[in-house]
């Protein structure tokens, strides 16, 4: 048994070296930013709970101190307008 892991670990090791390196794929619209990593990343992307809507709030718009950003529902925060735009939200309509 040890002799098979030993070979597939320098299996392994060999198609890293031989494809140059490894990278990692690039990362996803700001789904992970969070504000308290990057104060840039202001941008709260919330849910509607009837409709399903995809809706963002920018600083400064009416409901942006009351919204809140839950996770476990898929909402996340975004660093510009245009991330949040690409990634399929709407800006609110409530200025």
């Amino acid at each position: 048994m040890f002799k098979f892991v030993a070979l597939a670990a320098l299996c392994l090791a060999a198609s890293f070296t031989m494809a140059g390196s490894y990278t990692l794929p690039p990362k996803p619209l700001s789904l992970s930013v969070r504000p308290d990593t990057d104060p840039a990343c202001n941008i709260k992307g919330n849910i509607s709970s009837p409709s399903g809507e995809r809706i963002y709030y920018v600083p400064g718009q009416k409901y942006y101190d009351a919204t809140r950003v839950n996770y476990s529902r898929g909402e996340r925060w975004f660093c510009s307008e245009t991330d949040a735009r690409a990634a399929g939200w709407r800006k609110s309509k409530v200025q």
